[in-house]
């Protein structure tokens, strides 16, 4: 039996450090986010960011668990997708750390493994995922041996956009959370909402999406004097309608009756209550793994990490280095789904 497996994600603002056990049990990550005082994330400063809290991290992880380094049996890391200064910091470190204690080496697909975390946390067999996050907006199925796309955004993540969003009110990172909030408030004082004044594009294209238009036409209802609150609703409720709308026809194609949210938008209260009144109509059902293993984190690398390492696979030097454009359907799935 392998030892414990160290998972490190380093895609973008967050350095975490997570750990599998013997046993396969995932623990929750020790992380650290970067959190710009204004503007939205510097690629480099991220990457500074991750290599000056990477040592104090991992001394809190396997203080946290009791795992002397000896005890590590497997080092995973997140090869792509993300920022490319911020992918070579953690691959560095895995590099680093896999060297010294002469253990198995893993590159991961980081979205792969926001699949494989919901599908063991939520317990879903084969299900259609609606990945939403920073970087990424996609509808994902299995088939053949992969993880199809089979819609995405053609512009931004809608994570992204929420956060430009909120940049434009002085709203500084993470914005999206205080969109909910203000939203939220809102609906509080007005129980009984229309759209009339509020109405923005949909972002629908085919079975893609597009959301810049989207984030324009809400800046434009508050340059005509709509409450900030009024606007962060409208603002979910299209966005987030268009994302159901996609996922729904995925499963009406799949024939797939289990959905799977992922990534940090799925920590969106309202998409979560979207997507199970979509469900329940379809007599079908809905999933979301706790919110900590949405957001980005070293546990799902970890995880990944020792699924691809039972089917065989394992990263040389050689192939080691990382790739900031890896795409969802370029990971072989060896694995049973």
């Amino acid at each position: 039996m392998a030892g414990w497996t160290l998972g490190i994600e380093s895609t973008a603002h967050t350095l975490s450090f997570g750990l599998v056990d013997p046993l396969g049990n995932p623990h929750p990550a020790c992380s650290d986010t970067v959190r710009p005082d204004e503007g939205g994330i510097h690629p480099r400063e991220a990457a500074d960011h991750h290599k000056d809290i990477a040592n104090s991290l991992l001394t809190n992880v396997l203080e946290k668990y009791d795992v002397h380094p000896g005890d590590i049996g497997i080092v995973a890391y997140s090869q792509g997708p993300g920022l490319g200064p911020c992918l070579r910091v953690g691959a560095a470190i895995a590099r680093g750390i896999s060297s010294r204690l002469n253990t198995p080496l893993i590159g991961v697909n980081h979205c792969v493994a926001h699949i494989e975390i919901g599908r063991q946390q939520c317990g879903c067999d084969d299900p259609v995922l609606l990945y939403v996050s920073g970087g990424n907006t996609q509808v994902i199925a299995h088939l053949d041996g992969r993880y199809r796309v089979l819609g995405e955004t053609l512009d931004i993540g809608i994570g992204n956009m929420l956060d430009k969003f909120a940049r434009t009110q002085g709203i500084p990172f993470p914005g999206g959370p205080v969109i909910e909030k203000l939203a939220s408030e809102w609906l509080e004082n007005n129980p009984n909402p229309s759209l009339d004044g509020l109405e923005l594009p949909f972002a629908v294209r085919g079975m893609d999406l597009a959301f810049s238009g989207v984030m324009t036409a809400a800046q434009r209802l508050l340059d005509n004097g709509a409450p900030l609150g009024a606007v962060c609703w409208s603002l979910q409720e299209h966005a987030f309608s268009a994302c159901v709308e996609i996922a729904e026809r995925a499963m009406s194609h799949t024939g797939k009756t289990e959905l799977l949210l992922g990534g940090g938008v799925a920590c969106n209260s309202r998409l979560r209550q979207m997507c199970e009144l979509m469900t329940e109509e379809r007599d079908s059902t809905s999933h979301a793994p706790p919110r900590m293993y949405c957001i980005d984190n070293g546990t799902m690398i970890a995880l990944l990490g020792k699924i691809e390492y039972q089917n065989g696979r394992v990263t040389s030097y050689e192939q080691s280095a990382v790739d900031q454009y890896l795409r969802t359907d370029q990971t072989p799935v060896t694995w049973a789904v």
